[in-house]
């Protein structure tokens, strides 16, 4: 079962520019990746444009080794032949109500996750991203 996330980048309209993600979405791996592989704006852009995946940080393209050179990277839609492109929110309340279970959102600030679980106590409410990186 998934843990389902949407990964986004704060405009200067204050719209956010977002993908979605199948697994692992829980900061304890989704944010402490993000806090230490897509800390610029250049990276960031380059995981949206990438479209919705499976997952932000393989080692595997849908069971193969890696073509582009990187060890580790998004595992995207698009490598199987879908087009999922980014989808764009006109603000943060739109964006917190996709339906996922945890929303990431890079402000010039940094990342800061959002618990997306409707079904929870802290709905809406900022969730802490664990320090540290991981040994990927």
């Amino acid at each position: 079962m998934g843990t389902r996330s949407r990964i986004g980048i704060q405009l200067k309209d204050d719209s956010i520019l977002s993908i979605y993600q199948h697994w692992d979405g829980y900061p304890e791996w989704t944010g402490r990746i993000l806090n230490s592989h897509y800390t610029d704006k250049e990276k960031i852009a380059e995981l949206i444009d990438g479209g919705d995946c499976s997952s932000i940080w393989t080692d595997k393209v849908w069971g193969k080794d890696r073509k582009d050179g990187q060890k580790y990277g998004p595992e995207t839609y698009a490598a199987r032949g879908e087009e999922c492109p980014p989808r764009l929110d006109k603000n943060l309340e739109e964006f917190l109500e996709d339906g996922e279970e945890y929303g990431y959102v890079y402000t010039s600030a940094g990342w800061t996750c959002y618990n997306t679980r409707s079904w929870d106590d802290t709905y809406k409410q900022r969730i802490d991203i664990p320090e540290g990186h991981l040994a990927v």
